[in-house]
């Protein structure tokens, strides 16, 4: 085992670690509960909870003793997904693209080891899948999460590879070369496909968008149920979101 790096702050990473696990469970949790989740002692963690609570990034319900993100969380993030520019135009291609084919439309961005979704436009069909923002997903075994990784940096692919390709869904591609070969696809043919292999009842297509430089930081994607997204109507998104990918990439400056 290497060393640890010297530069690095065990205590700032519990802490969080703390707020990673508050902010997965959706509800307000209990000092056991996220000593459990982090697998910490519970004095610890309710050093890091007070602490967050002084910070202001927690709130503490004085009657229940129960501990949640507060709003300064937010304001944190705000300019992350606030309305510039960049985020005016992407949210436009997202509006046509619902507007031309009634479904609900995402926009992700990678975060290390995950797609982020940042921005989405709300479709008009009944069923749906309800993603959210700030939802993450998982890269191997979603269509917008190989989209992403097939334009980084070989390392970050291996990487990924390496921390294992676990079956989560009936068809999810769990060999490192078969899920290469799957990359080299996507990248050659410019789009992905998630055919049962993020959850047996849903499929997706997600295409890239390329900005300054030729970079691959985002992309669009299109997820329904399997019921109603059969492989036809894969092909009809397809062709609409790589239409439209193409026009924001020009527009983002990049080279689609």
């Amino acid at each position: 085992m290497g060393e640890a790096d010297s530069n690095i702050s065990a205590t700032a990473l519990k802490a969080l670690a703390v707020l990673d696990f508050m902010g997965e469970q959706r509800r307000p949790v209990t000092v056991n509960e996220a000593a459990e989740g982090i697998g910490a002692d519970r004095a610890t963690v309710y050093r890091m909870l007070m602490t967050l609570v002084q910070a202001g990034y927690v709130a503490r319900d004085s009657v229940s003793k129960h501990y949640r993100l507060s709003f300064k969380i937010l304001s944190l993030a705000r300019h992350l997904v606030g309305e510039d520019e960049r985020a005016g135009h992407i949210l436009a291609c997202l509006r046509r693209i619902s507007e031309e084919t009634s479904e609900t439309v995402h926009f992700s961005m990678l975060d290390r080891d995950a797609a982020v979704l940042v921005f989405r436009a709300k479709g008009v069909q009944r069923v749906t899948v309800d993603f959210q923002i700030g939802d993450r997903s998982a890269l191997p075994c979603t269509s917008i999460g190989k989209v992403l990784l097939a334009y980084q940096d070989l390392r970050a692919t291996e990487a990924i590879i390496a921390a294992g390709l676990p079956k989560v869904a009936p068809k999810t591609i769990t060999d490192p070369d078969a899920f290469r070969r799957e990359l080299a696809l996507v990248r050659a043919q410019g789009y992905a496909y998630d055919d049962l292999e993020f959850a047996p009842d849903m499929r997706c297509v997600a295409v890239p968008v390329f900005e300054n430089g030729g970079a691959v930081p985002g992309g669009i994607a299109i997820s329904g149920p399997s019921s109603r997204f059969d492989l036809d109507r894969l092909d009809a998104l397809r062709i609409v979101a790589v239409r439209e990918a193409a026009a924001l990439s020009r527009t983002l400056g990049g080279l689609p």
